[in-house]
C-alpha cells in the first residue's frame, strides 16, 4: 500500500515527497528508485516528522502503530491519510478519531473501494432491492512466499477478518445505512506458524436494525482454498445483484491484490414474477468501462485526500463511518474469543 501511494504522491501535481520511512533500508532504496531517486530517506517515523516538517503524513504501516504515529502527525500540526484499520484497537481507533476532530486536522481513511466506480453502483444497485438485505461477502488469500511473510507479520496485531473486514462491513452499512445491532464471530488458527492466540481464519455475522443481515469471511495461508474465495453477493425482496468477477475468481489468483478489487460485471437479477409463475424481466448485466487497477485507485484516492485539504472538507461521516465498521469487526473478534454474541 506504501508504494502505491507513494507513487500517486510523485505523480499529482499538489503533492511533494518530503521524505520515506520504511523499516528496510533496502525497500526504501527500491521505492525510492522507482520514483526516479532523490527522495529524503528515514529509517524512524518520529525523526523524520521532525526533520522534515511536513504539511501532511501518509501511514502505510502495520495496524499497531497506527495511533501512536497518527498522533505525533496530528500534533505536529499535519493532516494524515491513513490505511484502515484505523488501529489495532477499537479505542485506538475512537481517540484517533476525537484527536482529529478536535485538532480540526484532516483524516483521510484509506477505504479503496469507496473510490471504485463498480463498487459504487454496485451499493446504489443493492439500494434497489428493497429490505431486508442478505449481503454475502468473503476475501480469502491462498497467500505463499513474501505475502505469506506480510500476513504473518499483519496477525501479530490483528486478524483477517478485522484487516480486510472493515472493506466489506463499510460497503454492508453503506448499502443498508441501518444501525448495526448485533455481531457474532468465529475463528480458527490453521497454522503452527502462528504465536498462540493468533488466527488466520475467521467470520461475521452481523444484524441491522431494519432486519438486514451481513456475513463476511477472511483467511489467509497456503492452506485456504482458492475456490469461491471470492463472494460479493446481495439478495432482497426484489431480487439480487452480485459481482461477476471472472478474472478474480480464476485459479491462483487470490493473493492478486489487483484481483481483489476487479469487477468484470454486476448482474442484477429481478425477483418479480409474471401471471405464469415465471420471471417477469430478464437477468441484466451491467459492465463497466471505468475499471481502475490497484494503482490507480490509489491514486483515486490521494485525489481526494488532496481535495480534502484544499476544499476543507467536512469528513465527519468519512471517519464515523470508519469507526462504525471498526466497531462491527472488533465485536466479531470479541464474539469469538468469548463464545458470546456481541450487542452494539
Amino acid at each position: 500500500m506504501g508504494r502505491s501511494h507513494a507513487l500517486a504522491y510523485h505523480r499529482i501535481p499538489g503533492f511533494e515527497i518530503c521524505g520515506i520511512v520504511t523499516r528496510s533500508a533496502e525497500s526504501r532504496s527500491r521505492l525510492n528508485e522507482e520514483l526516479g531517486g532523490g527522495y529524503p530517506e528515514f529509517a524512524g517515523f518520529h525523526e523524520a516528522l521532525a526533520a522534515t516538517k511536513p504539511d501532511a503524513v501518509s501511514i502505510s504501516t502495520y495496524p499497531d502503530t497506527h495511533a501512536a504515529y497518527a498522533m505525533a502527525a496530528f500534533d505536529a500540526g499535519c493532516d494524515v491519510f491513513i490505511e484502515k484499520p484505523l488501529a489495532d484497537t477499537l479505542e485506538g481507533a475512537e481517540e484517533l478519531v476525537a484527536r482529529a476532530k478536535a485538532s480540526g486536522r484532516k483524516l483521510v481513511i484509506g477505504y479503496i473501494l469507496r473510490h471504485h466506480p463498480s463498487w459504487i453502483k454496485f451499493i446504489e444497485m443493492a439500494q434497489t432491492l428493497g429490505k431486508p438485505l442478505v449481503m454475502r461477502m468473503n476475501l480469502n488469500q491462498q497467500s505463499f512466499g513474501a505475502n505469506w511473510e506480510t500476513h504473518k507479520n499483519l496477525m501479530a496485531s490483528i486478524s483477517p477478518v478485522v484487516d480486510c473486514g472493515v472493506h466489506y462491513v463499510d460497503v454492508m452499512c453503506q448499502m443498508t445505512r441501518s444501525k448495526p445491532v448485533r455481531v457474532s464471530g468465529i475463528g480458527a488458527r490453521l497454522s503452527d506458524e502462528l504465536p498462540e492466540g493468533k488466527i488466520n481464519y475467521g467470520a461475521l455475522q452481523v444484524t441491522f436494525a431494519d432486519g438486514s443481515v451481513g456475513w463476511y469471511e477472511a483467511g489467509w495461508g497456503p492452506m485456504m482454498s482458492e475456490v469461491a474465495f471470492f463472494v460479493k453477493d446481495v439478495v432482497g425482496p426484489k431480487g439480487c445483484v452480485s459481482i461477476v468477477a471472472d478474472k478474480a475468481a480464476a485459479e491462483g489468483q487470490s493473493s492478486n491484490v489487483d484481483a481483489h478489487t476487479q469487477t468484470q460485471s454486476l448482474k442484477l437479477h429481478h425477483a418479480v414474477l409474471d401471471g405464469s409463475g415465471n420471471f417477469a424481466k430478464a437477468d441484466e448485466s451491467v459492465r463497466l468501462d471505468d475499471e481502475p487497477d490497484h494503482d490507480a485507485l490509489c491514486h483515486r484516492e490521494q485525489e481526494f485526500f488532496l481535495k480534502a485539504i484544499r476544499e476543507d472538507l467536512d469528513l465527519t461521516d468519512h471517519m464515523d463511518d470508519a469507526l462504525n465498521s471498526m466497531r462491527i469487526v472488533a465485536a466479531a473478534d470479541e464474539s469469538f474469543r468469548t463464545g458470546k454474541t456481541i450487542d452494539l
